[in-house]
């Protein structure tokens, strides 16, 4: 009994500061609509935002790690697999299958260019891969699994992730206001939104003011995104050498195909059979929404904006410059395809 009851214990603390900092971000929300009229901030960005102040303000000690972890992990996973439910046969069809193959297009380019940036402003070759994959594909998953690929060391991603979690947050905050700007339907922005946020999460925090369809698509070409690591890492392998290849047997599939996109994947054509009353749909819908906030919580709160001054000014202008990119290939895509 005392072991089944270890990884519980082990996970309260992190649980309960990401449940305070969500029961925060929804207090926020509500203060917010009381006082002007309607939430300026959605409870997803709150969440992150306040998680990034008590971040900034304070570290959580060694206690907090596990929980916070398996908050910004396991539970996002699940909210992911049960937001599948959500998503329409109509809405897979409203992004039409040009856009499956716009994906990888989008992501390679994205590579080369930013790659090109990094060199360009005189940055290692491991670490401007590094920088390269995170923006091209999904941060500091990406990050992650490519560095064992490519040998990279511990300095090189430390550097090329200093940014993702401060910059994603940024990119959160800011692409509503440009999707306004630019006048972008909720398809449209659903797809700039999956296209040039860093993290799932982050996705869907940067979607949800804009409307239900841009969550679903977002949500849908973010996880096409992620889906491109599986490529991304074997070119890597093939093509960076001896020393990447030797590397090969410490990139899982897990990696390759992530279980809760399949569980995503699943979940859409469990919809799709019209087994599940709309009660149903709407109580996963629910629990899918309480856990995103969670993880958000879990994601700000792993957040620290100080560790920005420590990545260096080189680094800075080639992770920016490389998102900007990005932006701009992504804006060429959905024109190209004529998306509404």
């Amino acid at each position: 009994m005392s072991n089944a009851l270890a990884f519980p214990r082990k996970i309260l603390p992190g649980l309960a500061l990401c449940a305070a900092v969500s029961a925060l971000a929804y207090a926020g929300d509500a203060l917010e609509a009381h006082v002007f009229g309607k939430a300026w901030l959605e409870t997803l960005v709150l969440a992150i935002v306040i998680g990034a102040v008590v971040r900034t303000a304070w570290t959580p000690p060694p206690a907090f790690t596990d929980g916070v972890a398996f908050s910004a992990k396991t539970l996002l996973e699940i909210a992911i697999v049960l937001l599948g439910l959500s998503v329409s046969y109509g809405a897979l069809v409203a992004a039409g299958p040009a856009l499956i193959g716009g994906i990888a297009v989008v992501v390679c380019a994205a590579i080369a260019i930013s790659y090109g940036i990094g060199r360009g402003f005189g940055l290692p070759h491991k670490l401007a891969v590094l920088i390269a994959c995170g923006n091209s594909i999904c941060g500091n998953s990406a990050i992650a699994a490519a560095a064992p690929v490519i040998r990279a060391d511990s300095h090189d991603i430390a550097a090329s992730i200093a940014f993702t979690a401060v910059l994603g947050v940024i990119v959160v905050l800011m692409l509503p206001l440009a999707g306004q700007v630019l006048h972008l339907s909720q398809l449209q922005y659903g797809v700039l939104a999956g296209l040039t946020v860093y993290a799932v999460p982050q996705v869907l925090a940067a979607t949800a003011p804009m409307g239900a369809i841009s969550v679903q698509i977002g949500a849908l070409v973010k996880l096409g995104r992620v889906l491109m690591l599986g490529p991304v890492l074997f070119g890597l392998a093939v093509f960076g050498g001896a020393g990447a290849a030797a590397s090969q047997d410490k990139v899982g599939w897990r990696q390759l195909a992530p279980p809760f996109i399949l569980g995503f994947l699943g979940m859409i054509g469990v919809r799709a059979t019209g087994w599940l009353s709309p009660s149903m749909l709407d109580a996963a819908a629910t629990a899918s929404s309480v856990l995103t906030i969670m993880a958000m919580a879990a994601l700000g709160v792993g957040v620290d904006a100080r560790s920005v001054a420590r990545a260096g000014a080189r680094v800075t202008v080639v992770v920016v410059a490389s998102l900007l990119a990005l932006g701009a290939i992504s804006l060429t895509l959905i024109f190209a395809l004529g998306l509404r």
